[in-house]
């Protein structure tokens, strides 16, 4: 009995390993290393689908199943593209180059994984339609660290322990060749001094000797493991940045918008971008000149200057001629000046600009912003679409194949782009890890995998047929969740909800930029009085279709005016619609569901998070338009009636904090200062659904309040405010003039223009009266010693005009609220007549000797206050033009 069990044992393994099949792999003598990785995967697909592979030169035993892998080396051929043919078991893959033959094994292993064996008669000739298609990934923390500001993270295990995780890249980078990316941006703001060493500037490096021989490591492995997989390594860095030991050795700072560019400040940087060249030549560089230079001629003459010739040197310490390209950022500078002044001079220059700003809202963009990008791709060099931030899709799922589709049609047609550059869908502060609140935490790679496989599929190949690309993600997403056909309503309740954070921000929103987190909601004084909040100019013009904003609608329908293209009304009942619908699909599917319930289960949270802040924000938008039509009408009733919808909003609120509060860490990422929208992010502050419910319940309560004064009053604007206490301190100023702010004042010591009129509470101000044309050529620099803390009023000219200083803006100045600056505190609180209307922001100190440097351009210094001193946020409504500005009060 026992002899007969062995021998049945054995038959069946005998059984077995006959039945299985034999596959060779030909490859040719001495492949590339992409080659060799290619056949790899291709080899680990094979034997997971159960076959016997063998790799060898030459098929000498006429085996049945047979692979030839080679690369075609001509260069007249498209790069990276490939064909694969088959016939009769012999399948042959041809790259056009080393990347392309790579790619036609990835491709092959898709098909082996989908059918789950070697398909039949699979033949496709394919090549990419972007040049570069790539992601990005944020060397940045939702926080400053101590001691320093925005964008400064030296590279050390401490700060970025999983930069060091090789695992960890080895999955990052595989799934970006798994979807035929090849390039990888890693951004920084200073990056220099964690990896090179200056023989002039030895003590500007600013980690230690261990740390910085991991991060020598670290590279190395980086940029050898990408390149195996055809990935360009970028490393981005921001201008004008240097090492804070340096900074200390020499008495400055590290970063200073209003600084001009100093022989001592380009020599050092002109050194490490030289060095860096030379120690890591296959490595790009992605230039921003923007957020720390002053003006737009600094910027091409630091790039003509500084950086070119950085590269140059470095070149030339390699003794090479040949030029690597040089990405040049569109953000917060004039490019096309910069491209003009800098291609006499370095050929090989791409150029970078963002696809909807810091959001995504539009597949039709247009405008100023869209002729940003039509400038720089008729240069005819490289131009990299940027899909940046995602500012209004933190921090729920986002996949709408559709959709980016459609956003990757409008690069190539509207902007005329050839890349792709794409941001993590959320998270991008703290990568790698989502906002999830799970045990352990969720990668963002791993949960938005739907996010860069569409983007890397459609920047790939962008034409296809929209019946197919149903069939493929129904696919995908059975694959997933082992739903079957299920998968399609999985699609749809993605595509539902890919159209409502697009749709409403840009309409109603104050930014596209990380300034605004939108899933968090908006005020009542944002969506009735949006200049207070100040709107981002160009944003509404550039990120969406043609339409009208809240503003300009009611003042429409008041005037029965015909209305032109998309309208409020009709954009928060589509979001309400889309979030109806993507609920109902995703409740139609989960049933279906057999892989990944707990991944399913939150996917379907969010959709229902969707659907409560559609509910949430259109009855906000309800509430808001009858209090701008109560601008017309004076009818109580109107404010009344607004009451209902702003209870109903809240309703729908507390359901977002409900599905939030177990299920989020956080709604937006970024967690400081520069976070104004809906409230400020300072210290981490308000950046969940609970904390920003009371602000919520407030505003009702304060709107009601105000209602009723003006019930109890009779109709008035005319809320009145503490007068302002000045407090004496030491100025160490010899141009400035001491002056008390009345009528008829001057407010420049070189020029007629005098004070109209004023809010009241500013009357027993001492402001200070400089010369408007050395603020417009040499900025201001105010140094003062008090012996309590302080806050200076500081006021801006609402005007285009260049020689007035630009107010706080943290679309382009990262550092724009250090001092509590960002947020205007009285908009429109003088009159100057013949120049505009004046808005006053805050800038506090502490005790003791403090010096405020401002940038170029003519402004007013109105007086010091005690920091104590609360200033509540309103529109003194002096100079303004829009009537609905008058009823900001009642929110307050």
């Amino acid at each position: 009995m026992k002899h007969k069990l062995i021998l049945a044992i054995f038959s069946m393994i005998l059984f077995i390993s006959c039945s299985t099949e034999k596959v060779t792999i030909i490859v040719e003598d001495n492949p590339s290393t992409r080659v060799s990785f290619g056949v790899e995967k291709l080899k680990s697909a094979l034997e997971e689908a159960k076959y016997t592979v063998s790799i060898k030169t030459v098929n000498e035993n006429n085996d049945a199943l047979v692979i030839t892998i080679s690369e075609n080396k001509t260069d007249s051929l498209a790069k990276e593209g490939y064909t694969i043919a088959s016939e009769n078991g012999l399948i042959s893959i041809k790259g056009n180059d080393a990347s392309g033959t790579l790619y036609g094994c990835i491709e092959l292993v898709k098909q082996i994984k989908e059918e789950k064996k070697l398909p039949a008669n699979f033949n496709i000739t394919d090549q990419p339609e972007m040049v570069l298609r790539g992601a990005c990934v944020g060397i940045q923390k939702p926080y400053y660290l101590p001691g320093r500001n925005v964008y400064e993270y030296p590279y050390t295990p401490e700060t970025f322990p999983w930069f060091y995780d090789k695992a960890l890249w080895i999955e990052y980078l595989d799934m970006l060749v798994e979807n035929k990316m090849n390039s990888l941006y890693l951004w920084n703001g200073h990056p220099f001094a964690s990896l090179v060493k200056l023989e002039d500037y030895p003590f500007a490096v600013e980690v230690d000797d261990e740390t910085f021989k991991k991060n020598e490591d670290m590279f190395a492995f980086l940029t050898e493991e990408a390149d195996k997989r055809g990935i360009w390594v970028i490393q981005m860095f921001y201008n004008i940045f240097v090492s804070k030991p340096f900074a200390e050795h020499y008495g400055i700072k590290t970063q200073d918008r209003s600084r001009p560019i100093t022989p001592l400040i380009s020599d050092y940087t002109r050194k490490s971008v030289a060095a860096f060249i030379e120690k890591y030549p296959n490595v790009g560089l992605l230039v921003c000149l923007g957020e720390a230079m002053d003006t737009y001629e600094d910027d091409v003459e630091w790039f003509t200057k500084t950086i070119i010739p950085g590269v140059q040197d470095g070149l030339a310490k390699l003794n090479t001629t040949i030029q690597p390209p040089i990405v040049v950022r569109a953000h917060d500078t004039d490019a096309k000046m910069v491209m003009d002044a800098s291609l006499p001079l370095y050929k090989n220059l791409y150029t970078m600009h963002k696809y909807n700003g810091e959001s995504l809202t539009t597949y039709e963009p247009r405008g100023s912003w869209s002729k940003i990008h039509t400038d720089l791709s008729s240069l005819g060099s490289v131009h990299i679409s940027n899909v940046h931030i995602l500012a209004n899709l933190e921090p729920f799922r986002y996949g709408s194949p559709d959709f980016i589709q459609k956003c990757v049609q409008a690069m190539h047609k509207v902007h005329g782009a050839n890349a792709l550059h794409l941001y993590p869908q959320a998270s991008y502060w703290d990568w790698p890890y989502t906002a999830d609140k799970t045990e352990p935490r969720l990668k963002e790679m791993e949960r938005d995998w739907i996010w860069y496989q569409a983007w890397g599929r459609y920047a790939w190949n962008v034409n296809r047929d929209r019946n197919d690309e149903i069939k493929y993600w129904t696919k995908q997403l059975d694959n997933m969740y082992g739903c079957g056909e299920e998968g399609k309503n999985i699609l749809e309740a993605y595509e539902q909800s890919g159209e409502i954070a697009p749709k409403l921000l840009r309409k109603f929103g104050i930014t596209e930029g990380n300034r605004q987190t939108l899933l968090l909601g908006m005020f009542l004084s944002q969506l009735v009085n949006p200049a207070k909040w100040k709107v981002y100019p160009g944003f509404h013009e550039s990120c969406g279709p043609e339409g009208e904003m809240l503003i300009d609608y009611m003042n429409k329908e008041w005037n029965k005016q015909p209305h032109v293209g998309e309208t409020p009304p009709q954009l928060i009942s589509e979001a309400v619609a889309h979030g109806n619908a993507a609920v109902a699909a995703i409740d139609k599917a989960a049933p279906k569901v057999n892989k990944n319930k707990d991944e399913f289960n939150r996917l379907k949270n969010d959709m229902y998070c969707y659907q409560a802040f559609a509910n949430f924000f259109s009855e906000k938008v309800k509430a808001a338009m009858l209090i701008l039509q109560y601008t017309h009408s004076n009818k109580i009733a109107d404010l009344e009636n607004a009451i209902p919808h702003i209870e109903k909003s809240l309703e729908y609120y507390q359901q977002l904090v409900n599905l939030t509060k177990d299920a989020y860490l956080y709604a937006n990422s970024m967690q400081t200062a520069q976070r104004r929208i809906p409230i400020g992010g300072d210290d981490a502050k308000n950046k969940t659904w609970e904390e920003l419910l009371p602000h919520y319940q407030a505003e009702l309560a304060n709107f009601k309040k105000n209602v009723e004064f003006i019930k109890k009053n009779g109709n008035s604007d005319n809320q009145t405010f503490d007068v302002l206490k000045p407090v004496e301190v030491k100025i160490d100023n010899k141009e400035g003039v001491s002056y008390l702010i009345k009528k008829g004042e001057r407010v420049f010591s070189d020029k007629d223009f005098v004070i109209g009129d004023f809010s009241p509470e500013l009357k027993n101000m001492k402001a200070i009266r400089f010369s408007q044309d050395k603020q417009a050529e040499h900025g201001t620099t105010l140094s003062f010693e008090s012996l309590k803390p302080v806050s200076i009023l500081v006021g801006y000219l609402n005007t285009e005009r260049k020689e007035y200083a630009k107010a706080p803006t943290l679309e382009t100045d990262a550092s724009a609220n250090q001092y509590g600056q960002g947020d205007v505190k009285i908009a429109n609180a003088l009159d100057i007549p013949g120049r505009g209307s004046v808005n006053i922001h805050s800038y506090t100190f502490p005790a003791g000797k403090n010096t405020l440097n401002l940038g170029k351009g003519a402004l007013m210094i109105l007086g010091f206050i005690d920091a104590n001193q609360k200033i509540t946020p309103h529109n003194a409504g002096f100079g303004g033009e829009d009537a609905s500005s008058k009823i900001d009060w009642l929110f307050y």
